[in-house]
């Protein structure tokens, strides 16, 4: 069975960056599992395991504009200590959910804290990054109806109720 839109996927796989640096792996652990079409992973990367099937292995580079996006200066910005109401030690590192330019939410990331100057950025970590996947397919099966309409899959390796 091949790969193609509402198709339950299970892939192993490993994610290094430009440097060689291992970023992410399944080795170890259980495959990803995910369902094929409804952006529950990068888009570079599901078109490129668009067709493929149980077996098959790639090494795919996927560029940031198919990843996790340019980063972009637009989402750093510092704040005043007094806008963390409520946390009383504020760490690098330390994140929170905020206010979006487009009025959704996004999570933001402490970068720096300068006296009462909080550094936040809003990009993702991986923001601007070309990234590397060796993947190899190791099943592809038709996803229940109930796992379309959730747009994830359930269970094993996928979302759990």
């Amino acid at each position: 069975m091949q790969i193609a839109a509402n198709k339950a996927v299970s892939i192993d796989y490993t994610l290094t960056n430009d440097a060689g640096e291992v970023i992410d792996s399944s080795a170890g652990g259980a495959p990803l599992v995910y369902l094929h079409g409804c952006g529950n992973i990068i888009v570079g990367l599901e078109k490129a395991l668009e067709g493929k099937q149980a077996g098959d292995q790639l090494t795919v580079t996927i560029e940031p504009e198919d990843a996790y996006g340019e980063y972009s200066a637009e989402l750093v910005a510092v704040l005043d200590r007094a806008m963390f109401e409520g946390v009383d030690e504020l760490e690098v590192g330390m994140q929170f959910h905020a206010s979006a330019p487009d009025g959704g939410m996004q999570v933001v990331t402490i970068r720096d804290i300068e006296g009462n100057d909080v550094t936040v950025d809003g990009n993702h970590p991986l923001a601007g990054q070309r990234l590397s996947f060796d993947v190899k397919v190791v099943q592809v099966r038709e996803a229940s109806p109930e796992e379309i309409a959730h747009g994830h899959i359930h269970g094993e390796g996928g979302h759990h109720h």
